[in-house]
């Protein structure tokens, strides 16, 4: 979740601290280093960001100015190109390639005049210090002061029409979306990017008491959604009794296609952090639940024992895996971009490239094929994954298809369970959208992109 920083204190108006540290630069100066290495050297947010393993420079921060720095970065990367528009309106010429510290330096700032609430004399002020106080933008300090000065006078009047006219994506991932859905509908999936997604449960039984109680509203597939929470998860009612687990809508869907599973032997691959784990439990099945990671399954398992449910844990390499005997069912969430979850996590367009999208489809294809098999004949595979991309999708699952016999398509029929109907394909597929699902707001509308496809063993 974003946090608003407060407006004066702490993170506020430049004062002296101990060891004469000025208040909120180290803030500032962490939110620079970390958007260098999200837009230069293409690290993903959440490691930078983990408050265990995360980049010494943001650990060396309180817990407030953490939740700053993280506000200031998401903000910064969800509206990376209305702020350097806005920027280089005020530049005489484009900064030069090698000056990267001090575009970092002038976005972290702009993020904070344009859309924190944070006073614009305690962020110009801020970043003018900074610059002075690196040898790499020292005699830029000038600069800094001006163009951020004329961003806080002029925001009033320009920002809404720079929002109007501005992607707030790199030329690659809008061209990938326009080419997928066509320009209409890679628009409206880019103007939900700019919304931070809301929080949705899984519950494990009686949604309607669980929305009143979380302050949320039920959606059709029977996900409880909550626009903004009012405490942190781990204090909200019904976490310490394991009643829900955190898991957004769309991702909720794959483990629905199984039917009744009650008794059956299914595994779970790639199952970490677990939710899917946990649907498949609560129906019935028997789970096996497969991860590479030692770290991941063992959080798997944190999250499978507070909601008081057991399956059978195996940490592995997929590719290495032979059970002693074949499962009635496979669920395979394979690892993938991840485009789908840009509302959540605005660094993916500018941590990953067509290459990795590429890289990991054939990942994808080659796990898929293992999944296969793994189930016994006449058995169901669902494969998903939470990219937009039909590359990792629709042209994946044909192609599978087409190359792999003794696999049959076995297409999702409309009515199979609540909800699924609006995001069924021709195919008999499903596909999800940040775009689809349009309620009330912004704020409470939308879904993680999501594929997941039905087939079964034949042979």
């Amino acid at each position: 979740m974003v946090v608003t920083p407060p407006r004066r204190g702490h993170s506020g108006n430049p004062q002296r601290e101990a060891g004469d540290e000025i208040a909120g630069l180290a803030a500032r100066k962490a939110a620079a280093r970390l958007l260098a290495a999200v837009i230069d050297a293409r690290t993903p947010l959440d490691g930078l960001t983990d408050n265990e393993h995360g980049h010494p420079q943001y650990k060396a921060l309180d817990s407030r100015d953490r939740a700053l720095v993280r506000a200031i970065l998401v903000t910064a990367l969800r509206h990376r190109m209305t702020i350097a528009g806005l920027l280089s309106k005020r530049l005489e010429k484009p900064l030069p390639p090698n000056a990267t510290a001090l575009s970092h330096i002038l976005h972290v700032a702009a993020a904070q005049i344009l859309f924190l609430d944070v006073p614009d004399s305690a962020a110009v002020d801020l970043a003018v210090t900074h610059a002075k106080s690196d040898p790499r933008t020292l005699r830029f300090s000038g600069l800094v002061n001006g163009v951020l000065r004329s961003l806080a006078r002029a925001k009033e009047t320009e920002l809404a029409l720079a929002l109007a006219a501005t992607s707030e994506a790199p030329e690659w991932f809008s061209e990938r979306l326009t080419d997928a859905y066509g320009t209409d509908k890679a628009r409206a999936i880019l103007a939900a990017h700019r919304h931070e997604a809301p929080v949705d449960f899984t519950v494990k039984a009686d949604p309607t008491l669980w929305a009143e109680r979380l302050g949320g509203v039920v959606l059709p597939t029977g996900t409880v959604r909550v626009e903004k929470l009012a405490a942190n998860v781990t204090d909200l009612p019904g976490f310490a009794n394991g009643a829900w687990w955190v898991q957004d809508a769309a991702a909720s869907l794959p483990a629905h296609l199984f039917g009744d599973i009650r008794g059956q032997r299914v595994a779970d691959l790639c199952a970490a952090p677990g939710g899917k784990t946990a649907q498949l439990i609560l129906a019935g099945a028997q789970v096996t639940a497969i991860d590479a990671s030692r770290n991941r399954l063992a959080r798997l398992k944190q999250n499978l024992d507070r909601l008081g449910l057991t399956a059978d844990l195996v940490q592995t390499d997929l590719l290495d895996y032979r059970p002693a005997h074949l499962f009635d069912a496979v669920l395979l969430d394979a690892p993938c971009s991840s485009t789908g979850t840009v509302r959540r996590h605005p660094d993916v367009p500018w941590t990953k490239t067509m290459a990795d999208i590429e890289k990991l489809a054939d990942l994808q294809r080659r796990l898929l094929a293992h999944a296969v098999g793994l189930v016994k004949p006449g058995g169901r595979i669902v494969f998903s994954n939470c990219s937009l991309d039909p590359i990792e999708g629709e042209e994946l699952y044909r192609a599978f298809l087409a190359d792999k016999p003794g696999t049959a398509a076995d297409p999702i029929r409309p009515g199979e369970f609540a909800g699924v109907d609006p995001f069924l394909t021709p195919d008999g597929t499903l596909r999800t959208t940040p775009a689809d699902l349009a309620l009330e707001s912004p704020g409470i509308s939308g879904l993680d992109g999501f594929f997941a496809a039905r087939m079964r063993r034949t042979d």
